[in-house]
C-alpha cells in the first residue's frame, strides 16, 4: 500500500492517533489543575502533528515529486516544533518554581 508496508502504515497511523491524544490528555490536564501552562505545551505540540501529517500524505501519495514541497514542509515544522515544545517544557518548569523559596547562602571557609 503505497511505498510503506503495512506495519510501517500502522506505525505512521497509530503514532499519529497517539500524539493527538496525548494532546488532548494535557490540555484536559491543564483545565484541571487551572494552569495555563499545561495548555501551552498542548499547542506547542501541533507543529509536531503537522510533520506527522506531511510525512503521512507524501508517503500516501507514493511520495509523488509534485509533493516534495511537504518535505520541506515536514522538516520546518519539526524544526519549529521542536522550538515550542522546549519552550512550553520551560515555561512549565518556570511555573514549578515557587516564588517564596530561599537562595542557598554560599559555603564560607574557616580560614
Amino acid at each position: 500500500m503505497h511505498v510503506l508496508s503495512i506495519p510501517t502504515w500502522i506505525i505512521h497511523v497509530s503514532s499519529v492517533i497517539e500524539w493527538i491524544v496525548a494532546i488532548w490528555l494535557i490540555w484536559t490536564y491543564g483545565e484541571l489543575t487551572n494552569n495555563r501552562n499545561w495548555w501551552g505545551l498542548s499547542l506547542a505540540m501541533l507543529p509536531a502533528l503537522v510533520s506527522a501529517m506531511c510525512a503521512c500524505t507524501w508517503h500516501y501519495f507514493d511520495n509523488a515529486e509534485s509533493l516534495e514541497w511537504m518535505v520541506t514542509l515536514q522538516a520546518t515544522m519539526t524544526l519549529v516544533g521542536n522550538f515550542t515544545l522546549w519552550a512550553a517544557a520551560y515555561l512549565i518548569w518556570r511555573s514549578t518554581k515557587s516564588s517564596n523559596t530561599v537562595e542557598p547562602e554560599p559555603i564560607k571557609s574557616e580560614q
